[in-house]
């Protein structure tokens, strides 16, 4: 650790040069910046606060521990502020005053990474932090954290608790302490030395495994890892963690799995492999429930193994990367339903670009060929055509099925999946299309979610998820899709489909322009993800109305990253080196319909960045909807340009949405600068971007 951090690493004094987040960021990244640790300041604290965006870094405590994995870091770097009067990093308990900036290269290797969790699990030591805050000089800080002082306190601490042992002590008291054991307050022994001197007769310890993971895998996965470890010994619960973190993993041993009586997930990412724990009562929280309330998680999967449940149904799963439980009903609905959109596009883009393909080489009657598995002949374009077009429809047929599955398993996991598939079917058999798939994955997460909540015997539990549960959810999802709520939702379908037909005139033009705007406003996000998924709803059943949305949900969705490109090279002294970088990778993602192109541009200065997008996708929206452009397509950007209606037309209205957000964008941050600077100028247009960004 010694190598990672050093007295120039460390600002006692950081509140006199910040007073905000994203300033103590900025002044701990230039201590790295000028000891070469960091090569790009604007471009690594744009990782830095897309990381913080995941969720906030500030801990129970008065720590903040913003940290990121970055191309712009030349080697694995810490520093180390400390605020007399505290920074706001969003933890419930107020602002921090310690703060640890922790850099980690791309490709950090496994050696730097376990040094860095072994710091993390360090901040849950209140004797750690303790004499973090009461250390006089930037050395010895330094010395604390890099490890050199810590060997030395823990042999005088062990020293001073021999010392004041009372007469009669046992022989085991004199086992020297590890540094996650608790202080010397009489807590109880871990659970093996208890479980060891037990008497034979004592009953079993309550027996936990955990699993802990964070976006990165640097911090929050070994801090609630020690966090948990620590109630565990408080609360004499024998526990084993498995700490997924960028270090890699061990998994645990399934004997230790099977020997449980409970589980417990703290996580932000998915959990690897988690069928190992079927049929245990779980606990299922974001990472940060695992720092700040592990005693009440212990509390609780105790509760639900005494009570025999074996899931969780109110917490979050692993693929809608959810935080704390405490989320709200709407927060949690988004969720799920983009669990079911990111499943369902590749189904889309896959199937619906074989479809066009297959129109492209055999015209529009391609869809009236015979199947080619009766008849195919090998040197006749028309059979190849035919084959596109088929293998591209029966890939497109799982689009409503794979959307009402996986929104199942985003609320229920994977027990919801059999029931949303099978809802998803039945939403196609009656026509109900998209609007029926999006209602049969949340009937069936809903079912699958009130199955669990019932009390069964253990002797059940193993048959659970995969007979009884998709057996009674199957039949019960089933006869209301067909039933009752299933030929509503299809007449909803059938009157947004001649809705969408009848457009013209100025209602096309004000759609266009919501679509354009919600493609821009989050860059790829859940308002892009509606709008994307509204369009590509509309070709299940294409009609030229849902032709023209799909078209228009495009268009839009190409110009934040073209304009971004074109920004930075017509005006590339406003933007930094690392952005005039990501602008020639853009072009490539904007002409590819790749929205997240402009991501990079938007994390560094979204006050003008997404603005300026959302100007151009209204623009574009709205005159690719007047000139009456089509898209049969759902993706490919400019490569399926010859499969448009008006494809001449459809590229000004691209090319008009471009030059707007280009146009914006480029006033907008002329307009912040305060001082002049020429191209050649680094320095100054960096102290700008400071006083701007800040």
């Amino acid at each position: 650790m010694s190598e990672m951090i050093t007295a120039d690493l460390v600002d006692l004094e950081l509140d006199l040069s910040a007073e905000t987040k994203e300033a103590a960021a900025r002044s701990l990244a230039a201590r790295m910046v000028a000891l070469g640790r960091v090569t790009d300041l604007e471009g690594f604290l744009a990782d830095v606060a897309a990381r913080e965006a995941q969720m906030p870094t500030g801990l129970d405590g008065g720590i903040g521990i913003p940290h990121c994995r970055s191309a712009h870091v030349t080697e694995p770097t810490l520093a180390f502020g400390r605020s007399a009067r505290g920074i706001d990093f969003g933890a419930p308990d107020g602002p921090a005053d310690l703060i640890f900036l922790i850099a980690a290269p791309a490709g950090a290797d496994d050696a730097h990474l376990t040094i860095l969790s072994s710091l993390a699990r360090h901040l849950m030591d209140a004797e750690f932090t303790g004499a973090l805050r009461s250390a006089e000089d930037a050395d010895a800080a330094a010395a604390l954290i890099s490890g050199e002082d810590r060997a030395a306190s823990a042999r005088e601490a062990s020293g001073a608790r021999e010392a004041c042992e009372a007469p009669g002590t046992s022989a085991d008291s004199e086992v020297p302490a590890t540094p996650s054991a608790a202080p010397d307050t009489g807590a109880p022994a871990t659970p093996e030395t208890a479980t060891s001197d037990a008497p034979a007769t004592a009953a079993e310890p309550f027996r936990v495994v955990a699993v802990t993971s964070c976006p990165t895998g640097i911090a929050h996965t070994y801090m609630a890892a020690e966090s948990l470890e620590n109630a565990a010994r408080e609360a004499g619960v024998e526990i084993t963690v498995e700490t997924q973190g960028s270090a890699g993993f061990t998994r645990l041993d399934p004997a230790v799995i099977a020997a449980a009586d409970g589980v417990v997930f703290a996580h932000d990412v998915p959990v690897r492999d988690k069928e190992r724990f079927a049929g245990k009562p779980t606990v299922d929280v974001g990472v940060k429930a695992g720092i700040n309330r592990p005693a009440e998680l212990l509390t609780e999967v105790r509760d639900k193994a005494t009570r025999g449940e074996t899931t969780a149904p109110t917490g979050p799963t692993p693929v809608d990367n959810a935080g704390d439980s405490g989320d709200g009903y709407g927060t949690k609905l988004r969720k799920w339903l983009m669990s079911g959109v990111s499943y369902m596009v590749p189904f889309v883009a896959a199937g619906g670009l074989l479809i066009a393909l297959g129109f492209a080489i055999g015209g529009w009657k391609i869809d009236k060929a015979p199947s080619v598995a009766e008849h195919f002949i090998w040197t006749d374009h028309t059979s190849w055509a035919a084959l596109l077009f088929q293998i591209g429809g029966l890939a497109f047929a799982f689009l409503v099925p794979v959307l009402a599955g996986y929104i199942a398993y985003g609320m229920a996991d994977r027990p919801g999946l059999v029931p949303g598939f099978v809802g998803g079917s039945v939403a196609v058999t009656i026509n109900a299309g998209f609007l029926g798939g999006l209602a049969a994955g949340l009937l069936a997460g809903a079912v699958v979610m009130g199955i669990q909540r019932v009390r069964i015997p253990a002797v059940l539990r193993g048959i659970m998820p995969v007979v009884v549960i998709p057996l009674i959810s199957s039949a019960v999802v089933g006869f209301l899709m067909f039933l009752v709520v299933g030929k509503p939702i299809a007449s909803l379908q059938s009157a947004l489909t001649d809705w969408l037909e009848g457009l013209s005139g100025a209602n096309a033009v004000i759609l266009g322009i919501i679509l354009g705007l919600m493609m821009c406003f989050d860059l790829g996000g859940p308002l892009n993800k509606v709008a994307y998924a509204f369009a590509i709803g509309g070709l299940t059943h294409p009609t030229d109305g849902s032709l023209k949305v799909m078209a228009a949900a495009m268009a839009a969705g190409m110009v934040p990253p073209l304009a971004m490109a074109l920004a930075t090279t017509v005006r590339g002294r406003l933007f930094t080196k690392t952005e005039r970088e990501n602008g020639k990778a853009a072009w490539f993602l904007g002409a590819s319909f790749i929205t997240e192109g402009a991501i990079p541009f938007a994390a560094a200065d979204p006050l003008r960045v997404i603005p300026a997008s959302m100007a151009g996708g209204a623009v574009t929206g709205a005159l690719s909807m007047a000139f009456g452009c089509t898209l049969r397509a759902p993706h490919g950007g400019v490569f399926v340009v010859p499969l448009i209606g008006q494809p001449l037309l459809y590229l000004v209205a691209i090319a008009a949405g471009v030059c707007v957000s280009t146009a914006v964008v480029v006033l907008l941050k002329g307009a912040r600068k305060t001082t002049p600077s020429g191209p050649a100028d680094e320095a100054a247009p960096a102290e700008e971007r400071v006083a701007a960004t800040v």
